[in-house]
């Protein structure tokens, strides 16, 4: 049997990490067993689906890298399967068409309510074949009375429902249009899913939907029903606790793998390992293996995470991601050398590359301004004096690279008997106008000799005035 997945979002909303998860466990067996992974756009509730909303996740999973080897399929480009479906189960007494009333099952629910049962439709139309004139039907499927459903769930074990407990369900509304857990089986079956994988709010949906695949004729696939992500806090997740739109972590300057690495150790472990390539989520992950409970969302192990695909990576892999960010901040840069340089040099300083960008700003530009705190501690007459004997130094140089740079800031700052940071601070104030950069040997070699002795003198006048 060839594995074949499927994530199947609703575009009502955006996609964020918990539907991101969702479809890197989809993604991953099918990828571990050489299957199939099919995306399927949910889009039958007219009302709340969006085009924007659909485009959203289509980019967010391009960008994660989650590439689907069939569709994406949409439910509102299939109805007329759909009805096909369900004239079939209403000519093999599989189905049938009920002409209640708002007024009567609002009656049936009150009264239901008042002796303190599970409000319920009762089947009164069940087994009627007379029509209601003046009320357009809804169609039921035909759930069985008696005995149960047995879901072998892959995360929680064996899960039992009584059919006493499930209604008829509503499978085409009194408009025609088909409804949601009736399209999800037909889907399934017409695209030969054999693993459901998904989030275990929708546990209590497959019963009904295992009955109504028996009542088509087909085996039910494995189901797996995944954990809910919650905040730190231990309350569902929210925006607040970073369920905002996948997206948003590009913007924010996250790498898409260490995202997705994340994401694979909430709820699946793999020895004591943390770090994971994608070729070794794809090698390790076993549905299997996934905990049944719930896992807390860390942003701060995120970010950490974020840093350490940011220092494994190869530098070229970071000149995208992190010309994109500059170019929010208004610098432009054509110069893929340069930008690795600058991610070589500052990726052990940043955590996402955002932090990265805006830590690089003064490599395209001089600073407008020094930081007073940092010029009163570190600018003195000495200091003043080590910095222009460095300029002219620098200046004589053959060559510009950091080993011949830091050469001669080690010596200057010997001479004159004092320790490097005496003489590496005030440079980094001139050139960076604060105190935090790469080495500055690394620094004024990827500013260039001619940048940076520029800086230097624009700073020696300021100081020396």
């Amino acid at each position: 049997m060839s594995v074949r997945t499927r994530f199947a979002p609703s575009p009502t909303g955006f996609l964020h990490i918990g539907g991101l998860r969702t479809a890197l466990f989809c993604w991953l067996y099918a990828r571990r067993h050489g299957g199939r992974f099919v995306l399927r756009i949910e889009d039958t509730d007219l009302e709340r689906s969006t085009e924007a909303a659909i485009q959203q996740i289509l980019d967010g999973m391009e960008w994660a890298g989650l590439v689907a080897d069939e569709g994406p399929f949409y439910q509102t480009r299939r109805f007329d399967r759909y009805r096909e479906v369900i004239d079939e189960l209403l000519a093999e007494g599989k189905a049938y068409r009920c002409y209640c009333t708002k007024e009567e099952l609002d009656a049936l629910r009150a009264e239901q309510l008042a002796r303190g049962e599970k409000p319920r439709y009762d089947g009164r139309w069940r087994d009627r074949t007379d029509a209601r004139p003046g009320v357009q039907p809804v169609v039921r499927f035909k759930n069985p009375t008696g005995g149960e459903v047995v879901v072998e769930d892959v995360v929680h074990g064996r899960v039992v429902f009584q059919n006493a407990e499930l209604d008829d369900l509503i499978i085409a509304r009194s408009d025609g249009s088909p409804t949601y857990n009736f399209c999800v089986v037909v889907d399934d079956m017409d695209m030969n899913v054999t693993h459901v994988i998904r989030g275990d709010d929708h546990l209590n949906n497959t019963p009904r939907q295992q009955n109504m695949l028996v009542a088509l004729g087909r085996k039910p696939p494995v189901y797996a029903h995944l954990p809910m992500i919650l905040g730190a806090d231990g309350a569902k997740l929210s925006k607040r606790h970073g369920a905002v739109s996948v997206l948003q972590y590009r913007d924010e300057g996250y790498l898409p793998e260490a995202l997705l690495n994340y994401l694979v150790r909430l709820g699946w472990s793999h020895g004591d390992q943390e770090i994971f390539s994608i070729e070794e989520m794809v090698r390790a992950f076993d549905i299997t293996d996934v905990n049944k409970s719930a896992s807390a969302f860390n942003a701060e192990k995120l970010a950490w995470l974020n840093q350490q695909h940011m220092m494994r990576a190869e530098p070229r892999r970071l000149v995208e991601p992190l010309r994109w960010q500059l170019q929010q901040l208004g610098i432009a840069c054509d110069d893929d050398a340069h930008l690795e340089a600058i991610a070589l040099a500052q990726r052990e300083r940043a955590k996402t590359l955002k932090e990265m960008a805006a830590n690089s700003l003064f490599f395209f530009q001089p600073p407008a301004d020094y930081d007073e705190k940092a010029v009163r501690k570190h600018i003195t007459v000495e200091s003043i004096a080590m910095l222009a004997e460095a300029a002219a130094r620098l200046d004589r140089l053959d060559g510009w690279d950091a080993a011949l740079i830091h050469a001669v800031v080690n010596e200057v700052a010997t001479a004159a008997g004092a320790a490097l940071g005496k003489l590496a601070q005030p440079l980094r104030l001139a050139v960076c106008g604060g105190t935090v950069s790469p080495p500055i040997d690394a620094t004024l070699a990827l500013l260039g000799r001619e940048e940076s002795l520029r800086r230097i003198e624009r700073a020696l006048a300021r100081w020396r005035a």
